[in-house]
Parts: C-alpha cells; sequence; structure tokens
C-alpha cells in the first residue's frame, strides 16, 4: 500500500479552514493559535509492574513542553479524560498535571480541560477553566462520550483511541470525517498517552465507536503522525481502505 505525505498545514475534511491553519504533531492538533490534544488518562501505568511507564509522568510532560514549545501557542485545550483512575489520584498524577501547567505557563499559554468521562476527580488536581465544550472559531472541541448540545461547522474530539493496522503494525491516528455528526466535520484524535493500546478501527462500523459523534465509519480518513519523517501520512476512507486490504 502506498503513503501518501500530506504538508503540514492541511484542509481537513474538505471542510473551509481559511479562517485559521489546521496541522497535525505528535498526537495533537493545531487550530490556529489553539493546541488540542486528548486522552491524556494521567495516572495509567501507575501501581503496576512497568519498568518504564513511557505515557505518563516525566515523559508525557516532556513531549507536552516540546509541543508548546514548538508551536507557542496561546491557548492549549485537553479534550477530556486528563484522569485515568475513577477512584484514586496518586502522587505522582499531581506532580505531572503540575507540570502540565507549568509548561503552558513557560510559553504564556491559557490551559483549559473539557471534561471526559474519566474525569470524576478532577477537581483533585485541577483548580483551572472547564468548559464542556469550547468553541474555537467555528469548530467546538469536546471530550466527545456524550453528544454536544451546540452547533458547529466541525466538531474535535477524543474518547475512542483510534488507532489503525497497516501492514502488520499499529500506529495510533487521526479520524477526519465530512458530515459525520448534524451534518459537520467531525476530527477524532489518538490518545496522546503511549499505554494506551487504543482501539484498531480497521473493521469497525459506527455503531463499534463509544462516541455518538460517529455516524458513517466508512467515511473516515485515517490520518498517521510519522514522527521519524516528521510529516503526516493520509489513507483512503475506511470504507475503501477495506477492500484495498
Amino acid at each position: 500500500m502506498c503513503l501518501v505525505a500530506m504538508p503540514d498545514n492541511i484542509s481537513l475534511a474538505g471542510a473551509d479552514w481559511t479562517a485559521m491553519t489546521a496541522s497535525y504533531d505528535d498526537r495533537a492538533l493545531l487550530l490556529g493559535e489553539t493546541l488540542v490534544v486528548a486522552d491524556l488518562h494521567v495516572g495509567r501505568g501507575t501501581g503496576g509492574n512497568l519498568e518504564l511507564p513511557v505515557g505518563s509522568g516525566s515523559d508525557m510532560v516532556q513531549r507536552f513542553q516540546s509541543l508548546v514549545e514548538r508551536h507557542d501557542p496561546a491557548e492549549v485545550i485537553i479534550a477530556g479524560d486528563l484522569l485515568h483512575s475513577f477512584q484514586t489520584v496518586p502522587r505522582s498524577v499531581e506532580s505531572t498535571v503540575a507540570g502540565l501547567k507549568s509548561a503552558c505557563q513557560a510559553v504564556g499559554a491559557r490551559l483549559l480541560v473539557t471534561p471526559g468521562n474519566h474525569d470524576t476527580m478532577l477537581d483533585s488536581v485541577w483548580d483551572g477553566p472547564t468548559e464542556t465544550t469550547y468553541r474555537v472559531g467555528e469548530t467546538v472541541v469536546c471530550h466527545g462520550h456524550e453528544a454536544p448540545d451546540v452547533d458547529a461547522d466541525r466538531y474535535v474530539v477524543g474518547h475512542d483511541h483510534p488507532t489503525i493496522s497497516i501492514e502488520g503494525q499499529r500506529q495510533p491516528c487521526y479520524l477526519v470525517g465530512s458530515g459525520q455528526y448534524r451534518g459537520s466535520d467531525v476530527v477524532m484524535l489518538p490518545s496522546f498517552n503511549r499505554l494506551n493500546a487504543g482501539v484498531e478501527v480497521n473493521e469497525m462500523r459506527a455503531s463499534d465507536f463509544q462516541s455518538p459523534l460517529v455516524t458513517d465509519a466508512d467515511r473516515l480518513e485515517p490520518v498517521v503522525w510519522d514522527e521519524s519523517g516528521r510529516e503526516t501520512l493520509s489513507f483512503p476512507p475506511l470504507g475503501e481502505f477495506r477492500r484495498m486490504l
């Protein structure tokens, strides 16, 4: 299968992004001066037998810090599931969240959370701004576990942790779909946490997704961020992609 490299600044799902540029980087999405990440699940891997919990703690903070330093955003939105556990908040979680705050403060960026279904204990570690949905121009950012009650030209969500298997290798991916929710576009981000195995979307139908914003999986276009080449790799919509395998 041929992988097609895309330029950094792109038009998502054929939508009109003339008012702002949109680009991908390390499982994040940059919308003009707004950086969006989803599903950090801070605390996953703590207390287990992992020798190197690469998805949490200092690794996550370093990747997050690199992102904000590269792009110098005015604001950073965490699109839900900042936390992992429903019941406990280990001390390491507090230090990781503090590191995320510090990274944003260093570049003068405002950090905001749109809570997800895992964020039942968010108040115990987060005293910053929260919004159920957050509007960036004609785009609305939310976690995606519930149907948003606000209209937008496009929605940026997380929640399902999409991955795609290509030639036997599984990679986290973005999913970009036109006309997915109330006729509007949807962009689903992969989990920012490297410990999340994610859900393989190759054979998934709309009913297999947890997010109610996905209504036609065949029209979802996978996009993979290639860290080694620092470029995006685009694939046909899932309906066509399945026929190519």
